[in-house]
């Protein structure tokens, strides 16, 4: 189970949402942060959730291809490339999503249903573009654990993968509560070298990948 958590941790690495999050402290006036950051968190933890149901009836109708894959070096080979994809990529710059950000927060200007599927979407398609994610769920498809405790386990795989943006929207809070606080200058410079930061990310995401992808062939 922690083997699939470590997993889910890294797709939290969410840079669009974590985005979508800093982008709404900034425009929004008082009050309405509050209001419509845990919508958005909400929707995107419902489509999480949605999809690993939906990646993990699959993976169990394929149980012997899954158990076949993680017992093989291929596995662990798998994430080790989609590390070294995530290291070429954030090399070349080709993580930014500050013009989807900006497209993603015309219709979250106030709260309402539509937050929520907002949010939904983005958890959709997060995740269904994501190694780590599908192979987090191969990981707890393939353990001991009954079927039920693996579909109550994805509620818990659900809010790891949304650990960091939900860390990072309390901290938002914090910061439009006690602008003159440390934390509010840590985003401020953060916000003045966006795209140092999300090469950060993406290169955070490339050692996780594979250190867990070296661990999987070692033991």
């Amino acid at each position: 189970m922690l083997h699939a958590l470590s997993l889910a941790f890294v797709d939290a690495v969410n840079v669009l949402l974590i985005g979508v999050l800093v982008a709404l402290a900034i425009m929004l006036p008082p009050g309405q942060y509050r209001r419509i950051a845990p919508l958005l968190l909400i929707g995107d933890w419902l489509g999480v959730f949605a999809l690993s149901i939906v990646v993990m009836l699959v993976f169990d109708g394929l149980q012997s291809l899954v158990d076949e894959v993680l017992a093989s070096p291929a596995f662990g080979i798998l994430l080790i490339l989609t590390g070294l994809l995530t290291a070429f990529l954030t090399w070349k710059g080709g993580g930014s999503s500050s013009d989807l950000v900006d497209k993603v927060l015309t219709p979250l200007r106030t709260p309402s249903p539509l937050t929520v599927l907002v949010g939904f979407l983005l958890g959709l398609v997060q995740s269904a573009t994501s190694v780590p994610f599908y192979a987090g769920l191969a990981v707890l498809s393939g353990t001991d654990i009954s079927a039920v405790g693996r579909y109550f386990g994805l509620l818990l795989y659900a809010t790891v993968a949304l650990s960091l943006p939900l860390l990072a929207g309390l901290a938002l809070a914090a910061v439009r509560a006690r602008p003159h606080s440390w934390i509010s200058r840590v985003f401020g410079r953060a916000r003045q070298n966006q795209a140092r930061v999300t090469r950060a990310a993406g290169w955070l995401v490339t050692a996780l990948l594979i250190a867990i992808g070296i661990l999987q062939i070692v033991t």
